[in-house]
């Protein structure tokens, strides 16, 4: 049995730019091992997997080659674009079911262009106790170009990642990651991954520039523009460097050392307690289909 595979570029309306998701309909279909098989087999950094929920609108599951994921924000505004592009959405404004909680998601058109904004975890955060040399060396720098003047700390809106400011933009072209070693310099959560960012920007309109380097056990190096990352970028930059009114929404730039250029649109709100959100567009690449070893 062949499955059949979408490919949905996230956060850019141009194709092959962005970051490349699997879709994947019908998700119930499949058990968690045949859903892993296939995203393994598919190869993106994430492949989500669309499936009905009794709390949700959609339940959305996320795999990258290695393993499952809580949350992915490229994998959703991918999925929700395929969804649309079916005449699949029950309205403009609906809910998923993923394993980081219940997510509102609204879309509109801006410019002609679909837009997803997807609600995200309450934003967390915990100190990095490990040797900052070592975190630099990990991603092929020197311990000069880390940017002292903010805290090096692990990030969630739904997944851990390593926030790690710098410098200089010029820093990330250097950037050469060597994630077999992430473990051990992430003894805190050795299973995350590393995001780099600065505030110097290629584009003037956006507020940071990043990369994302995957945990070792994703079985990928890089991911082209990371939604979840960028949320909780947002949440940093509104935690810790400038705080601004509310709601105020800060764009982040990503991929653009990699030929993905892609744009995340990180949205904050909040009175007693900061709430993020993230928005983006997507284009429809192509499909293909993904044979299942042991089916017929």
């Amino acid at each position: 049995m062949k499955i059949q595979v979408e490919h949905i570029d996230a956060f850019s309306s141009l194709p092959n730019k962005g970051n490349p998701a699997g879709v994947v309909h019908n998700g119930d279909h499949y058990t968690t091992e045949q859903m892993q098989q296939l995203a393994s087999k598919v190869g993106f950094n994430e492949t989500a997997f669309v499936c009905q929920s009794n709390h949700a609108d959609f339940q959305l599951r996320y795999f990258t080659p290695g393993h499952e994921m809580n949350l992915c924000g490229h994998g959703t505004i991918g999925a929700v674009y395929s969804l649309f592009r079916h005449q699949l959405l029950p309205s403009n404004e609906f809910t998923i079911e993923t394993k980081a909680g219940i997510l509102p998601i609204h879309i509109f058109f801006e410019a002609e262009r679909l837009v997803v904004t997807m609600q995200q975890a309450t934003p967390q955060f915990r100190p990095f106790n490990g040797f900052v040399a070592q975190l630099a060396s990990a991603l092929g720098l020197a311990e000069t170009e880390i940017d002292t003047r903010y805290p090096i700390v692990y990030g969630n809106t739904g997944v851990w990642t390593l926030l790690v400011p710098i410098k200089e933009l010029a820093s990330f072209q250097k950037m050469i990651p060597v994630n077999a070693l992430f473990p051990e310099v992430l003894r805190e959560i050795p299973t995350t991954s590393i995001h780099p960012f600065c505030f110097e920007t290629v584009y003037p309109e956006n507020a940071m520039h990043a990369r994302h380097f995957s945990s070792p056990y994703s079985g990928t190096i890089e991911d082209p523009v990371t939604g979840t990352a960028s949320g909780v970028m947002g949440a940093y930059y509104q935690t810790f460097v400038e705080q601004h009114p509310l709601p105020h929404t800060v764009y982040i730039e990503q991929g653009l050392e990699i030929g993905k250029d892609g744009q995340v649109g990180v949205h904050l709100a909040g009175e007693d307690e900061l709430t993020v959100a993230i928005s983006g567009t997507a284009v429809y690449v192509d499909t293909f289909a993904i044979e299942l070893e042991g089916e017929n």
